[in-house]
């Protein structure tokens, strides 16, 4: 699990963090304070958007470890330049399979997300209006 030395909240080493933010260029100081106040929402809103972005990536072509239009130069081995050329058009057939899935998984986490929203909004309204 990874540690975060600095988190969002009131704790002695935040506080000394924004307090030095200032003393050196307050809008460091006002940074730091703005993470105090709401780190926890700005992280939880990267949570949510971060697979639509990666999505969006893979369908520009991007991939982590760059654009995704590479291919080798000749080796002036026939053979093996064709060796070479069919399995990267087997692997990259492959990476868009896998691609597929995780839109598909994507879409079925949303799915159950809406789904648990749509139950406790239902709930709410039920203990709401117990009449009803």
């Amino acid at each position: 699990m990874r540690s975060c030395v600095m988190r969002p909240g009131f704790h002695p080493l935040s506080i000394a963090a924004m307090i030095v933010g200032f003393v050196i260029f307050w809008p460091i100081g006002l940074a730091v304070l703005a993470y105090i106040l709401w780190g926890d929402r700005m992280r939880a809103r990267w949570n949510d958007l971060r697979p639509d972005l990666e999505r969006a990536a893979r369908r520009a072509g991007f991939q982590r470890g760059g654009f995704n239009t590479y291919r080798a130069a000749s080796t002036g081995n026939s053979a093996f330049d064709s060796y070479r050329d069919a399995e990267l058009k087997r692997l990259e057939e492959e990476r868009a399979s896998l691609d597929r899935m995780r839109d598909e998984f994507d879409e079925f986490l949303a799915n159950l997300r809406r789904a648990k929203d749509q139950e406790e909004f239902d709930r709410f309204k039920a203990s709401r209006n117990p009449t009803a």
